[in-house]
């Protein structure tokens, strides 16, 4: 797990950032890698997906196979205003990506770039996942509301994707969370299914808190890197 600093024109500062690289990266200098980015949850930092062992995960699961290679890039995000007074999703879009395409060996097909988030950050990875539909191939929401506004322009976000280039879509959240939580990822999912737009929902048991994420991170990056294993698997819809 590296600590990096990264210039930001549109945060005016630094966004740090915490990245993985898989067991392999040095050795296999000419090997270029798939990017998952995982966004954390509001008032958490960037080690909250470090703290649900993504890196212990990816070492175990890389060498056997379960998963492929990949890089992981955890942002860190540190004030909490609601686009598009917020200018972390520009800093994630237009100064992020262009740098680690220039740092680290990253494979730079779309279908070779994931983008998922835990509730604060879930709602960042519905918004630049659909609104960068031809950036990511995948997107992730877990306990992930949308912000506020959010919910009213998803439909046109949607009916903007031409059909059959919809990225894969994942939207889990546990049956005790907060209501609001709840009737806001309840809509998503109805939202995507009158559109007619494939995805993954999962309801499952547990509270907004880490130990359900905990429970299912492992579910979590298999999903998202299933396409990257050798052969281009046809990935099944289970995580």
């Amino acid at each position: 797990m590296q600590r990096v600093d990264i210039p930001s024109a549109a945060l005016g500062a630094t966004l740090q950032a915490r990245i993985y690289v898989p067991p392999c990266y040095e050795e296999e200098s000419a090997r270029r890698y798939p990017l998952l980015t995982l966004l954390h949850g509001q008032n958490f930092s960037d080690d909250q997906w470090d703290a649900l062992g993504v890196d212990e995960i990816a070492d175990r699961l890389i060498p056997s196979g379960l998963l492929p290679p990949f890089v992981v890039f955890m942002p860190r995000e540190t004030r909490w205003e609601l686009p598009p007074q917020s200018a972390f999703g520009r800093a994630l879009m237009e100064d992020a990506l262009p740098w680690l395409e220039a740092h680290y060996r990253l494979l730079p097909e779309r279908r070779y770039r994931a983008v998922g988030g835990i509730s604060r950050g879930g709602a960042w990875a519905w918004r630049l996942g659909l609104t960068h539909w031809d950036v990511w191939g995948a997107v992730g929401g877990h306990s992930a509301p949308l912000f506020a506004g959010d919910g009213l322009r998803v439909y046109g976000w949607l009916a903007a994707i031409p059909p059959g280039r919809w990225p894969r879509l994942y939207l889990d959240v546990g049956d005790a969370d907060r209501e609001e939580i709840l009737q806001s990822v309840r809509e998503l999912e109805t939202a995507l299914t009158r559109q007619g737009v494939p995805h993954v929902w999962r309801f499952n048991v547990g509270r907004h808190d880490p130990i359900y994420w905990q429970r299912h991170t492992r579910e979590y990056l298999r999903w998202y890197t299933c396409p990257w294993l050798p052969g281009n698997p046809t990935c099944p819809p289970e995580p």
